[in-house]
């Protein structure tokens, strides 16, 4: 497993070492299995940059493009994730795993499909979120490259370092010294990339958290009795996951309201969902804070359709990652604002020279998506300082998911730190 951050050359380091293993016959032919942006755009490009003689084939898109490009004499074969259920029977000696956390569960259909397949003693994984959301997370991802490394159960695994504190909603809570005694069991198959290495080849990174003020008396009112009423219609959450993700809408000014109303066939019904804005406090921030920068490039992370569309709204000339060429428009200079989700844009992108300004409109509870959204700047390449705006909302669920975001990036650093 090569572990480290976004940004550093993970890409490079597996091409550079996949050329060494197939010119002295370690290896015949290597699979990659990474994101589908990942394996579209960066996968062909880096190895144009870093292994020009070797030939990549990509094993996107229709069965057929697929089909060909596993038949194909290409000694290197990309392809993304969403297609592991359907690989035909594979003739690979090595396998790469780009952004191995994808597999951290391995009770999934794609693990499963995949894992019933590997018959190679050669498997990478690079991540540079290892542990990002739990000590759980590296059991699924240690498993597909080795499952000598942490066993073949994971109920196993988890009663051997965890306790279980939730038996009705399976919540687990590691044990004291369980992250250190894990991280020395896996240490013999890890490479861990030193901070001294790649520092001084990447700018400056500075994160700001900007505050807004919103009236919170609807607010509160959802928070307390998981239900907001408006003239005609009412917002309700079922139960407290629900009404956590109504007060993040919240946060950023509006809220999705639900209605059912029977349909022309007896005992099914119809289900809408509208918006109702209630307050623009963070987008007047965003405002304000691109006018301050002198509408400068800028990539804004949004978490919901409805603040994609108010964006687009208000800002007409911003794109999105489906408009045509839009990374090599992007970092061609030619886009002012760009918008993305984490879940597109959180791995693998290069994004890094069309400009070093992001600002997260709402943020994800994921460590690994905040993170790995950031690195589309913050990496090879950049020149510039990279500013990082974060966007809350005063006395919301905003401050919360800030505050267990940086608890886990202090996890995180315990595990990199045992591994070193």
């Amino acid at each position: 497993m090569i572990l480290a951050p976004v940004g550093a050359g993970k890409t490079a380091i597996a091409l550079l070492a996949m050329r060494d293993a197939l010119r002295d016959g370690v290896v015949k032919r290597f699979l990659v299995v990474a994101p589908k942006r990942v394996a579209e755009s960066v996968w062909p490009k880096e190895a144009g940059l870093w292994t020009p003689r070797l030939r990549i084939a990509i094993a996107v898109g229709t069965p057929q493009q697929r089909a060909a490009a596993f038949a194909s004499d290409a000694k290197i074969v990309v392809t993304n994730y969403d297609n592991l259920q359907t690989l035909p029977h594979m003739h690979f000696d090595g396998v790469v795993f780009d952004e191995l956390t994808r597999l951290k569960n391995p009770s999934g259909a794609r693990f499963k499909a995949l894992f019933n397949q590997l018959n190679c003693d050669v498997r990478w994984g690079l991540t540079g979120s290892f542990t990002s959301n739990g000590l759980e997370d590296v059991f699924g991802q240690c498993k597909i490259i080795d499952q000598n490394l942490l066993g073949r159960s994971k109920g196993a695994f988890q009663q051997q370092y965890f306790t279980l504190i939730n038996p009705e909603f399976g919540q687990w809570e590691p044990r004291k010294g369980s992250l250190e005694q894990v991280m020395a069991r896996i240490k013999k198959a890890t490479f861990l990339l030193e901070p001294g290495e790649y520092k001084d080849k990447l700018p400056p990174l500075h994160v700001v958290r900007l505050k807004c003020a919103m009236p919170m008396e609807a607010y509160k009112e959802m928070k307390k009795e998981f239900v907001l009423q408006f003239p005609g219609e009412v917002a309700i959450a079922a139960n407290a996951g629900v009404v956590t993700s109504k007060l993040q809408q919240m946060a950023s000014g509006f809220i999705y309201i639900t209605n059912t109303t029977p349909s022309d066939t007896p005992g099914k019904f119809i289900t809408t969902q509208t918006s109702r804005w209630l307050n623009h406090c963070k987008l007047d921030l965003l405002d304000n804070l691109l006018t301050e920068n002198q509408h400068a490039n800028t990539i804004i992370a949004y978490q919901y359709r409805e603040e994609l569309a108010e964006l687009q709204r208000r800002y007409p000339q911003a794109e999105t990652l489906d408009a045509p060429n839009v990374i090599d428009r992007w970092n061609a200079g030619e886009i002012e604002l760009l918008l993305v989700h984490p879940k597109s844009a959180g791995h693998g992108l290069n994004l890094q020279f069309g400009g070093c300004r992001i600002v997260f409109f709402g943020l994800p509870w994921s460590l690994e998506l905040y993170e790995q959204t950031i690195g589309r700047l913050h990496r090879s390449g950049q020149r510039h300082d990279v500013w990082c705006y974060v966007l809350t909302t005063e006395g919301t669920v905003d401050e919360q998911i800030w505050a267990a975001l940086k608890d886990k990036r202090s996890m995180s650093n315990v595990a990199l730190e045992a591994l070193r």
